[in-house]
């Protein structure tokens, strides 16, 4: 496949809702998933060998806004909203070589995601927001992976997951906001990466809230981040991993995490905010 794609997004509106009013109801599995994009591109390769461009440019303000109440969830409750910019999937197997140019510009004001959740009584909930200015997920099986990336964001992201339960088993609250994110690697070859992030404009904000009354284990987890990247090879496959990485975070980031409980077991924390974050590495499959 040798391809280039276009996308562009102009300033209006993109807004993904979702809301379900069950409070005397009673069930036993919940998955839910609200998700707004302003630009989306997905690429496969299967036993073959791809050079692809993709640019995209969106300046359109994204919203997902997701919400639940129920009486009473015997199983797992699993309510995510996500909201991005710019997207891009690229997947790769059976022995593929890979060659990628992605540039991905979000010049939108706003790219908000936000979910909010209550539980009469609950055994396992899960309640997350993921805001993103710009994503790239690239996973490779094969020979070659070789990406080059250029990511910038001028939006405000902001990422809010509310969570409640009066009696539950295990229940969290998490929040995920990034200005501009990428995720590249390969299971069975060579990694080149050549990764550049410039997030200004309107700061980064990450909330998660959890109020538990009885049970056992509760927590709030909020990340925000200026600019993230991951980049990884296989050490059993004779990987080998070439990195040239810049990343430039010019506004603010916070991190807020709030959790309340009456009684339980465990009760949890974490707030963690960072302007530049960059991890690259060389393991076993499975570690």
């Amino acid at each position: 496949m040798s391809a280039v794609f276009n996308q562009a997004t102009t300033a209006s509106t993109i807004t993904a809702h979702s809301h379900i009013e069950a409070p005397q109801a009673e069930t036993g599995e919940v998955f839910t998933s609200t998700q707004a994009v302003g630009n989306n591109q997905n690429l496969g390769v299967s036993v073959g060998a791809a050079g692809v461009r993709v640019n995209q440019a969106n300046a359109a303000d994204t919203y997902s806004d997701g919400g639940g109440v129920y009486g009473l969830v015997t199983g797992s409750a699993e309510m995510t909203a996500g909201s991005m910019g710019n997207n891009v999937a690229l997947s790769g197997d059976g022995g593929s070589g890979v060659r990628v140019v992605v540039d991905q510009q979000n010049t939108a004001g706003v790219t908000q995601a936000a979910h909010f959740t209550a539980y009469g009584q609950v055994q396992d909930a899960k309640t997350t927001a993921i805001a993103a200015g710009n994503n790239l997920n690239a996973v490779n099986e094969g020979f070659l992976l070789d990406a080059t990336l250029r990511q910038t964001n001028q939006a405000y992201v902001r990422a809010q997951a509310v969570s409640s339960a009066a009696n539950f088993g295990a229940a969290a609250a998490v929040a995920n906001g990034v200005g501009n994110n990428a995720v590249m690697g390969d299971i069975g070859g060579e990694v080149i990466i050549d990764n550049t992030q410039f997030n200004e404009g309107g700061g980064i904000e990450a909330l998660a809230t959890y109020t538990g009354g009885e049970g056992y284990d509760g927590l709030a987890s909020a990340s925000a981040s200026g600019n993230a990247a991951v980049g990884y090879s296989c050490a059993d496959c004779s990987g080998r991993l070439t990195v040239d990485n810049d990343q430039t975070n010019t506004v603010d980031v916070g991190a807020t995490a709030t959790a309340t409980q009456t009684s339980g077991r465990s009760i949890s924390g974490v707030a963690n905010a960072v302007g530049n974050t960059a991890t690259y590495y060389i393991s076993r499959p499975g570690q």
